[in-house]
């Protein structure tokens, strides 16, 4: 019994043995080991034998750019006007803005207009346009002018019967009734007669009666003549007054270029009738005519002129 298990020892050592010697050695499974990865790494970095899907993403949508609207800052260039009919107003040759008056006095009002365009007036007219027409003609026919050339136009008017200030209004129509445009005019295109209308504040002096028992003449000036000495930039005008009797007179000047003198000259005092001088100068340069007119205020309003010169 003892052999036989001797024996049966023995049997399963040989076994043990021929097993252990048919096992992978370690070396050998790290071999295999080895093996087995790299093959499955050359499996995932294999590239496929198919067409490669790629994917191109969309765009977002481009964020649009507004279109600028381009507004023009331009001014319309305003048509030319016409300069073929222009006139251009000069001064007031008789009753200067706010002359006194007394009701229903009749007076005579002359304004200078010049023919400032280019073409020659042929059929024109003086029209009343607005205001307190003072009984003037509601048309008038203006002479023919010629560029450059100036008239004095001239209404017969009579101051309102209630006191207060009045003011008329005229105008110049085309022989085909289009308004012509007034340089130096009201609202450029009109010339007006500006009065005050009061009752008289003192009663009238009785006239003082000579030795013929005929009544003297009130005071006034009857003429005014000129003298002109000097030449272009300094020329000089002196005006000779002449009255019919004592009294004061006051005067401006008024130029041809339009100026109206706004110096307060001092009175001009006569004891009798007589004759007496008041002088200016003007440093003109201009080449041309020129003129100088003297306006007596009182007692007269009325223009009288002229002292003429010529620049070369």
């Amino acid at each position: 019994m003892k052999n036989k298990t001797r024996l049966f020892s023995l049997l399963i050592i040989i076994v043990l043995f021929i097993s252990a010697c048919n096992l992978p050695s370690k070396s050998t499974e790290d071999a295999a080991s080895t093996a087995a990865a790299q093959t499955v790494e050359a499996l995932l970095s294999a590239t496929p034998a198919g067409p490669t899907a790629s994917f191109t993403p969309l765009p977002f949508p481009a964020t649009p750019t507004p279109t600028l609207q381009l507004v023009s800052t331009n001014t319309p260039v305003a048509t030319a006007t016409t300069n073929c009919n222009v006139a251009q107003f000069i001064t007031d040759v008789t009753i200067p803005d706010g002359t006194v008056m007394t009701p229903s006095q009749a007076f005579t009002k002359k304004w200078r207009i010049k023919n400032i365009g280019s073409c020659s007036w042929s059929g024109f007219s003086m029209a009343f346009d607005s205001g307190e027409s003072m009984g003037g003609s509601a048309t008038k026919a203006i002479a023919a002018l010629g560029p450059g050339q100036e008239i004095d136009l001239e209404l017969n008017l009579t101051a309102p019967a209630t006191p207060g200030n009045y003011r008329g209004y005229w105008r110049i129509n085309t022989n085909s009734n289009v308004l012509v445009p007034i340089v130096n005019g009201y609202q450029g295109k009109s010339f007006y007669v500006d009065i005050k209308v009061q009752n008289p504040s003192t009663p009238t002096p009785t006239p003082t009666a000579t030795a013929t028992n005929t009544s003297a003449p009130p005071f006034a000036v009857t003429s005014v003549t000129f003298t002109n000495s000097g030449g272009c930039g300094a020329f000089t005008a002196t005006a000779n007054i002449v009255v019919n009797g004592a009294g004061s007179v006051t005067y401006h000047w008024v130029r041809s270029d339009g100026a109206i003198d706004g110096v307060s000259h001092p009175a001009v005092v006569f004891t009798a009738a007589g004759t007496q001088s008041v002088s200016t100068t003007w440093s003109a340069t201009a080449p041309g005519t020129m003129w100088l007119d003297l306006y007596i205020d009182t007692p007269n309003n009325q223009q009288f002129g002229r002292a003429s010169f010529t620049c070369p």
